[in-house]
């Protein structure tokens, strides 16, 4: 039996792992309902945050996909205990700040939402950013294999 195997963790790192597990479940539903959103949801919207989904452009949507997804993995391996997590939520966090390097910087969304559409981008880049520490706090302490 490995030694991490035997270590006895803290019930904060559960709490932690499943937080992030229902965090990254909510990216997935928030991509899912972006990328499959049908021509009739998008018409009822206002012409201007049309306008932001209809130029939204491929590169960015995959790096959305990359970034719940590779979050939900990261998530699942951190509740395994499997050190993998580490360049898992790695990924998770470079494909976030190229998704929003597009819709924060070169959409034109403030203009469409106001000044404190920024707060969402800001928790999904800070969650992500923790998550990505606390995986390799976690290695470092030996509490992942």
């Amino acid at each position: 039996m490995s030694e991490a195997s035997t270590i006895k963790l803290p019930m904060w790192f559960w709490v932690i792992a499943i937080l992030a597990l229902l965090w990254n479940l909510m990216g997935v539903a928030s991509y899912l309902s972006f990328a499959m959103m049908g021509e009739e949801a998008l018409a009822e919207l206002p012409a201007a945050e049309k306008a932001l989904i209809d130029n939204y452009p491929a590169w960015a949507t995959g790096a959305f996909a990359i970034a719940v997804f590779a979050g939900i993995a990261g998530a699942i391996l951190l509740l395994m205990r499997m050190r993998i997590a580490v360049p898992t939520f790695g990924v998770s966090l470079v494909a976030i700040l190229l998704q929003m390097t597009w819709w924060v910087g070169l959409s034109g969304a403030a203009a469409v939402y106001g000044g404190t559409f920024i707060i969402m981008p800001l928790c999904v880049i800070g969650a992500a950013a923790f998550l990505l520490w606390f995986s390799m706090q976690s290695k470092g302490k030996g509490w992942l294999r």
